[in-house]
């Protein structure tokens, strides 16, 4: 029996290394061609000397057999501005990439554009080579470049801010205490993630109808459009006054505006006039003991509160939108939030009185059962009026005390598409010629600048409709 092993065992040690040294067959034909997921990789408007968001493409072998790639390699060599990863190597040119049969290849692209000192969006081309077989095919690379004001983490004193071309902000900014940051129409600021505006000193962000001034995020790829939380927003700080706010479209942050305690009641910390905050993760408004003076102003899709009017202060709104439809997790907080008091550190309750808090010709609207929270200290002022407003509350709240509310409508508002962002009124609202006239006449125009004294009386909220003849 030992002899006959002795025999078979180099016959079992041959056939695994007769096996393993059969060489794989390779597809060599010249028709041969790979497969794209696309043919075209776009990337729309990239910020000079700041890298992109990755693009990734596929490349499949179609094939029964493997394919012998020569060579992967950007037509602009080493001088293109475009970066590749494929399949975890690195590089602008890989040699010898074998692609198995029936498999694929995933190919990852960055772009980083250098400034051109032109306020003019720019385009940076190139292409992906692939090379096999003694023919080749590509993938366009197609880049919309726009040079910025790059602010890194810097103290601003005085100074203006114009339309030219727009202000990235890496790293937070803060505007000087005793300073004034004036921003012209037209001008957009960009917030990379974790950055914030503070405001120590005072901002005049004056936009038009036309030409507004737009605060958001630094990703400008079309799914980030409406996503919340890519930036941190701006935080008015104690101490900052005379900030204004119009015609500015304040969007994707965490919290829109955060204005700290500092209460004046002569001239408000903040006034917020023709402007639209939305997709908040955290807040619209967040004020802690401040003055704010408010009007035509929407502020929409927030993860906790739209308005949160917290620790005291004296507010004014008016012809106001507040429509909340989140809809990316579970809200289990109204839109509006009133509130006179704290607990500190030591567990004892501190009191602050709101001294006013009026919503005047308003829409308090959204997806929760009830919009509305008076979170009130009794021994401690909290002055509050909805006049003229259309609200969301629960059957519980009650609306009959005419010293808190007065003309208040509790029904949908009829928003014309409140889930893609249109908070303007169809034929049938219930909003329609239900304003006071006296804040029709004290804010005469819509955000829109239509007139809202032409008809009956002026509509709820920040819109005025308008019949189509």
């Amino acid at each position: 029996m030992f002899r006959i092993l002795k025999h078979i065992f180099p016959l079992l040690l041959f056939f695994p290394i007769f096996f393993a040294c059969e060489k794989e067959e390779f597809n060599t034909s010249s028709d041969a061609h790979l497969i794209f997921s696309q043919d075209t990789i776009l990337f729309d408007t990239v910020f000079t000397t700041i890298g992109t968001a990755t693009q990734r493409f596929t490349v499949k072998n179609p094939y029964n057999k493997n394919i012998n790639l020569s060579s992967i390699y950007l037509a602009g060599g080493e001088n293109s501005p475009y970066r590749l990863n494929i399949d975890g190597f690195p590089g602008k040119r890989l040699n010898d990439i074998e692609l198995r049969a029936k498999d694929s290849l995933y190919i990852f692209v960055e772009v980083t554009i250098d400034p051109n000192n032109s306020d003019l969006p720019l385009v940076v081309q190139d292409s992906i080579v692939f090379s096999f077989n003694n023919t080749q095919q590509d993938i366009n690379l197609i880049a919309w470049g726009q040079d910025v004001n790059l602010i890194n983490g810097e103290i601003i004193e005085t100074e203006t801010w114009t339309a030219n071309k727009p202000y990235l902000i890496y790293n937070s900014m803060l505007v000087d205490s005793l300073c004034v940051l004036t921003i012209e129409p037209g001008a957009i600021l960009h917030f990379h993630k974790n950055s914030r505006l503070y405001v120590a000193g005072t901002i005049l962000a004056d936009g038009t109808l036309e030409s507004p001034i737009t605060f958001q995020g630094d990703r400008l790829e079309d799914d980030y459009d409406d996503i919340p939380g890519q930036w941190d927003g701006i935080w008015l700080m104690a101490g900052s006054k005379n900030n204004i706010f119009n015609y500015s479209h304040i969007k994707n942050a965490i919290i829109g505006i955060q204005t700290d305690t500092l209460e004046n009641i002569i001239q408000p910390t903040l006034s917020i006039s023709n402007s639209i905050i939305e997709n908040m993760t955290s807040a619209g408004i967040y004020a802690q003991g401040s003055s704010i003076k408010a009007y035509n102003t929407v502020v929409s899709n927030c993860g906790q509160f739209a308005i949160a009017l917290t620790i005291g202060g004296s507010y004014e709104f008016y012809h106001c939108t507040i429509g909340n439809y989140w809809g990316f997790s579970t809200r289990t907080t109204p839109s509006l939030l009133l509130n006179n008091y704290y607990f500190d550190d030591n567990g004892n309750i501190q009191k602050r009185p709101i001294n006013k808090a009026l919503f005047g010709n308003c829409i308090i609207y959204g997806n929760k059962e009830s919009e509305i929270y008076i979170d009130k200290d009794e021994y401690t002022l909290l002055s509050y009026k909805f006049d003229h407003s259309l609200i969301k509350v629960s059957d519980e709240f009650s609306v009959s005390d005419p010293n808190y509310f007065e003309n208040v409508i509790v029904t949908d508002p009829g928003f014309v598409n409140p889930y893609n962002g249109n908070f303007e009124l169809n034929e049938s609202s219930d909003a329609v010629d239900e304003g006071k006239a006296a804040y029709g006449i004290m804010f005469p125009l819509d955000i829109n600048m239509q007139n809202r004294n032409a008809d009956i009386a002026p509509d709820l909220g920040a819109f005025e409709r308008v019949e189509t003849p």
